[in-house]
């Protein structure tokens, strides 16, 4: 991993996944600062889409994001023009990306003639110590490489099973539209976010998925908004846990997340999750989840898969 910045308007930043014992891109970009234009990224990097997609892994509040991540991935290659106005109020992201998959290797390659046009527009109507409202709004349109979109979800857990599963064929395109809300009052803060899809194919289908949550820190620390993502940023607790100092921040939450796919004939996935994270200093924190899920595939007996899941976290 590395980033930076050249002469004050050019940034940069690599980075690589290790996971399953490959090597693949994550975040391999540079950005520009253009006269009358903005902010120009060009790269391997998020599609402006989802505030829970947007904000890091580092800092989400659950071991998993919810439900709606399964309708497209995080990453793709292309550019992008961004800003903000109306003293960091008001954002706009809008970019063109090149669908990217993996080859027989393991590689990632780009695939012809996939462009997806993906844009979001954000705005704080409320935003000073106390408080904090984000309201936001997503546009994805979307082709297909092959003709063919699939779909699958855990309930919450990345180990688990995939319960939801879905393949459609004779697909030419998707339109997908967010919504997304955050709420924060000093250490309570509430979150949620609904995508539609709309999938083109023989016959067409509405497919939907949305979640909330609420979380609220028993010491007294809140979450903290960071403008240029539009999106969450690290918890600093008041006291780190230093003998005789302090114990860290504690931070209680709720989650229901559902995705619908029976217009598919697929079913509905529903989970709820509730969490309990211990922040031992900024860079440090260990994640405790118990998720309950729950598939509703109306053809048979509903499967329920229950699980209770700790993770201990530390990034630099």
């Amino acid at each position: 991993f590395n980033s930076g910045k050249v002469y004050n308007n050019i940034k940069y930043k690599v980075q690589f996944d290790f996971a399953g014992g490959g090597v693949s891109f994550k975040d391999v970009y540079m950005e520009a600062v253009l006269p009358y234009v903005g902010n120009l990224k060009v790269g391997h990097f998020k599609e402006p889409f989802r505030l829970e997609a947007l904000t890091s892994s580092k800092y989400i509040i659950f071991m998993e994001r919810g439900l709606p991540m399964a309708f497209l991935p995080e990453r793709n290659v292309g550019f992008m023009i961004h800003d903000s106005f109306l003293d960091d109020k008001l954002s706009i992201q809008a970019g063109l990306f090149r669908e990217v998959d993996e080859d027989s290797e393991g590689d990632d390659t780009s695939i012809d003639n996939v462009n997806n046009i993906t844009a979001r527009l954000t705005f704080l109507p409320i935003n000073n110590k106390y408080r904090l409202l984000h309201l936001g709004l997503g546009f994805s349109s979307r082709n297909i490489s092959n003709d063919k979109y699939s779909v699958s979800a855990r309930p919450g857990n990345h180990l688990g099973t995939k319960l939801l599963n879905m393949d459609l064929d004779n697909v030419t395109q998707m339109n997908l539209i967010g919504t997304e809300m955050a709420f924060v009052m000093g250490s309570f803060s509430v979150q949620g976010e609904y995508v539609m899809n709309h999938v083109d194919a023989i016959e067409d289908y509405g497919l939907s998925s949305y979640y909330g949550q609420v979380s609220y820190f028993l010491t007294g620390e809140k979450r903290k908004y960071q403008n240029s993502l539009a999106g969450f940023d690290r918890v600093e607790p008041k006291n780190n846990m230093q003998e005789g100092e302090g114990w860290g921040a504690l931070e209680l939450a709720a989650r229901y997340s559902s995705m619908d796919l029976s217009e598919a004939h697929s079913g509905i996935l529903n989970d709820i999750t509730i969490g309990l994270n211990w922040y031992l200093n900024p860079c440090t924190r260990v994640m405790f989840n118990y998720v309950m899920g729950t598939l509703d595939n109306h053809d048979s007996e509903d499967i329920i898969e229950n699980t209770f899941q700790c993770r201990m976290q530390i990034d630099f």
